[in-house]
């Protein structure tokens, strides 16, 4: 599999929208804000086309993510930060950009804010992935 660089690829038992809600609740616990939900596969269903799962959860914190956009306008081509879920040859996976590869990337501090939404991803992609078997409330997707 291609990985592209500064990308956290974890591969992962849960279908991709079992982990993007379990993503999104560890975010929202960190005091994250989520933007918006896109599920591509269902686009593309609409659109009479047919992919494996693939949900994209954009979110973030609008205290740091303002002060580094204050800092390199351009840096909002990567912010919010994301999180890709997706199923790819019976296989399932979880992605994210790393922040301190969208701070090489636009020249910012990788000290201060870089080092916490790394860590609070990290800990989020953790906590998704640490117990993989369904509960009862939870229903393969």
């Amino acid at each position: 599999m291609f990985r592209p660089e500064g990308m956290v690829i974890l591969e992962s038992q849960l279908p991709p929208r079992l982990a993007i809600d379990r993503f999104r609740s560890a975010v929202e616990a960190a005091e994250m804000k989520v933007f918006s939900l896109i599920d591509f596969a269902a686009d593309a269903k609409e659109a009479g086309l047919t992919m494996e799962d693939a949900v994209l959860l954009i979110f973030g914190n609008p205290n740091v993510g303002t002060l580094l956009l204050l800092d390199a306008p351009h840096s909002g081509i990567d912010l919010p930060l994301k999180a890709l879920a997706w199923s790819s040859e019976g296989k399932h996976w979880l992605s994210y950009n790393e922040p301190e590869y969208i701070a090489r990337r636009h020249g910012l501090s990788s000290a201060g804010p870089i080092r916490k939404m790394s860590e609070a991803l990290k800990q989020a992609a953790s906590t998704t992935l640490r117990d993989q078997t369904l509960t009862d409330t939870e229903e393969p997707k």
